[in-house]
């Protein structure tokens, strides 16, 4: 089933059992990405909205990359927060070269991902974009059955747009065919998404890093609260 959530389109049904937190103090999430996760400041918006509603102490960022872009954030901790964004990575490299070392070196609970604009850049095609999307989550699911995925709808490319719309209308479809009760997909569409909330015509500036943030944090503060809350009803 589908649904707005906060205005998020989520693919869900129930939460699910709870995350898997063998011998873990900490839901562990993972920000995937290329350079719209490596370079851009929404990663520290989104720690300080999580450290907003209390849930910094309970959650940590993980991956293998540790960069904080000198993003402006008085919290001394998101130094401590890891990610795995790589500039220039396709979702289809990613997913059949990259994604199995990843997850089985930092276990996560929760992964967040926005990929496809590198794939857009290079011509790929798009079905095969959503099929790294599947083959991505397959492997997650392998070493997690319980985790929860968040796929984030792709920046807008005002160059190349016809493309990045296609994408975008491909992603829920997706979702909901992947879905499942134990393991949900969620969906945070980030449109409406303003040109003018670009710097380049590729990364998000101030503007767009607080859209990205907000939605996202709304988001994850649903899914770490049903968890630690043992509640399983679906959002409203």
């Amino acid at each position: 089933m589908t649904m707005k959530f906060r205005g998020i389109l989520t693919a869900t049904c129930l939460i699910g059992a709870a995350l898997a937190q063998t011998n873990q103090t900490k839901l562990r999430i993972m920000p995937l990405g290329d350079s719209i996760t490596a370079i851009t400041c929404w990663r520290a918006k989104l720690w300080e909205d999580l450290k907003a509603n209390n849930l910094s102490d309970k959650t940590e960022f993980v991956g293998s990359q540790n960069n904080t872009q000198d993003c402006d954030t008085q919290d001394p901790d998101f130094s401590k927060q890891h990610h795995e964004g790589h500039t220039g990575y396709l979702a289809i490299d990613i997913a059949y070269d990259h994604i199995e070392t990843w997850i089985n070196d930092t276990r996560p609970d929760i992964v967040t991902f926005m990929l496809g604009t590198d794939d857009i850049a290079k011509g790929r095609r798009l079905e095969d974009v959503v099929e790294a999307y599947g083959e991505m989550v397959h492997t997650m699911r392998q070493y997690n059955a319980y985790i929860k995925v968040i796929v984030n709808t792709v920046v807008p490319l005002p160059a190349n747009m016809i493309p990045v719309k296609k994408l975008n209308d491909m992603i829920p479809d997706w979702a909901r065919e992947d879905n499942t009760t134990k393991s949900p997909i969620y969906v945070n569409d980030i449109y409406p998404f303003p040109n003018n909330f670009l710097r380049d015509g590729i990364h998000p500036n101030e503007a767009g890093d607080d859209h990205i943030a907000s939605g996202l944090g709304s988001l994850l503060t649903w899914i770490i609260n049903a968890n630690l809350t043992g509640n399983a009803t679906t959002p409203i």
